[in-house]
């Protein structure tokens, strides 16, 4: 293990268990570059694109999606660089909680790190019960729970073998989808230029009734939601930055690269959807999220493919498992790092002779089976209340990225130290991440805007519960430790770890 001007953690190390130099954790460093892209892409790629992205263009229109999805696309654009500048210079498994920490607050940091833990967990229960929905498909007669049961199985087994194995199974997953993405991309260009399907539509489903913009302002503003939650994901190439081989390299590399295919495919399937199917057209709005009312599906069948249903059932499988794996392998590692930290059980440090902390793991498969059976036990309200209290954790994680990396550019040259010296620096500062944080708090704040238009109060307080929940975790965290604000000049941005 390298040394350091600071004392590390002493780490429970289960016996055999040797920690992997240079990351000062007992991680072992075992995710490649192109397992970095992929875990990118995977973690904004899945059902947000194969299924709500109809839903989009039927409630603002092709322009009005369109314009939303680049939006919010700049948004995380401008997040990630922040994050790419503090994970290529420290890159830890507890990520942005210990960036919070170090640069916020302790009792920041804290509310941070359970907040994205508590969400991923409760996201990998909601997998669950969708994998026994897709499964139905095929297989009608066979319980979800099964099907439940056995991917947690499959995942949690994949995750405890190795970092690596995690990094080989997401990337295979995540191929999968891009390339469903790319042949639907193409499909969809031969069939606007009537190569395929039949004569072109040319621009008609643009020009026809309200469109290109449905509603207006406020129609793109309810898309700013949906997108916000398609894109969220992108920030787990930060957590899996502590298990980076080469950090510095390919941490920057995943942000700059992945981020403009992303937005490509997005863009790219938005403007395809909008070009060939009318954005009055029932199906889009999809309430019931069926696949074979997924836009995707729509297009292919058009295009004569008979197959589809099925082709795309499966690649909402793969989705479903992806987002899975990712959620039990960020949940495990943010875990794992408040341990580290002090602000979780100690046992979480321990470690197998894979460098895999197999506790969090366990803690984090636990309550995804837990979440799983209060889906299925009883009415389901529990669960429906679990998820929307973590539904807005993305945004506050990205709104506390920014807040991070804000404090940490200007205390790094408060300390005398020199951009030139860092791995990666983020362009836009300081520009970007307060524009991505004043844009989070308009999403955040205004979620709610159609329930209370509505009047429906039950709505209201189910959308905004996940603010006072994480407010909670903060000021009880800070009553407990009595922290404040750290002062800029005596804000820690040493290398050390």
């Amino acid at each position: 293990m390298s040394s350091h001007k600071k004392p590390l953690p002493v780490l429970d190390l289960q016996p055999g268990a040797a920690p992997a130099p240079e990351n000062g954790e007992g991680l072992k460093r075992g995710l490649e570059s192109r397992h970095m892209q992929m875990i990118a892409i995977g973690g904004a790629i899945g059902t947000g694109l194969f299924v709500a992205s109809g839903g989009s263009v039927a409630q603002a229109g092709p322009g009005g999606a369109l314009a939303a999805y680049v939006l919010i696309g700049f948004m995380v654009l401008m997040v990630m660089q922040s994050l790419g500048e503090m994970a290529s210079y420290l890159p830890l498994a507890g990520s942005f909680q210990s960036y919070a920490k170090r640069f916020v607050s302790p009792s920041f940091g804290f509310a941070i790190g359970w907040n994205y833990w508590f969400s991923w967990s409760v996201t990998v229960a909601a997998e669950l019960v969708a994998a026994g929905f897709v499964m139905s498909y095929w297989l009608p007669d066979v319980p979800g729970w099964v099907w439940a049961a056995l991917f947690l199985t499959l995942l949690t087994a994949l995750n405890a073998l190795s970092a690596r194995a995690f990094g080989e199974g997401e990337f295979w997953f995540a191929m999968i989808k891009v390339i469903a993405v790319i042949v639907f991309l193409a499909v969809g260009v031969l069939m606007i230029f009537g190569i395929l399907g039949g004569s072109s539509p040319g621009f008609r489903n643009w020009t026809s009734g309200e469109a290109p913009f449905k509603g207006g302002l406020f129609g793109m503003f309810g898309i700013f939601l949906i997108a916000g939650f398609s894109f969220q994901g992108t920030e787990l190439v930060g957590v899996a930055a502590g298990e980076a081989k080469d950090p510095a390299k390919q941490v920057p590399k995943a942000i700059k690269n992945v981020f403009w295919r992303i937005m490509l495919f997005y863009v790219g399937a938005i403007a395809v959807i909008g070009f060939l199917i009318p954005y009055t057209d029932d199906r889009l709005l999809n309430p019931d999220s069926s696949i074979t009312l997924s836009p995707f599906t729509m297009v292919f069948e058009n295009a004569g493919i008979a197959f589809a249903a099925s082709l795309m059932n499966a690649v909402i499988l793969t989705s479903i498992l992806s987002a899975g794996n990712s959620g039990l392998y960020a949940s495990t590692r943010m875990l794992y790092g408040m341990a580290v930290d002090g602000n979780a059980p100690r046992i979480f440090t321990r470690l197998s002779k894979n460098g895999v902390p197999l506790f969090a793991l366990a803690a984090t498969a636990s309550v995804g089976l837990l979440g799983f059976l209060s889906a299925i036990v009883g009415s389901g309200e529990a669960y429906s209340w679990l998820l929307n209290l973590s539904a807005l954790s993305g945004f506050v994680v990205w709104l506390g990225i920014s807040i991070c990396h804000y404090r940490f550019r200007r205390a790094y040259l408060l300390s005398g130290r020199k951009l030139s010296d860092l791995p990666y620096v983020a362009p836009w500062f300081p520009i970007g991440p307060i524009l991505a944080s004043i844009m989070c708090l308009i999403v955040v704040l205004g979620q709610g805007y159609d329930a209370i238009q509505q009047h429906n109060w039950g709505m209201v307080i189910s959308a905004y519960i996940g603010i006072p929940a994480f407010l909670a975790l903060w000021f009880g965290s800070k009553l407990a430790k009595g922290d404040k604000l750290i002062p800029l000049d005596q804000v820690d941005v040493s290398a050390n770890h």
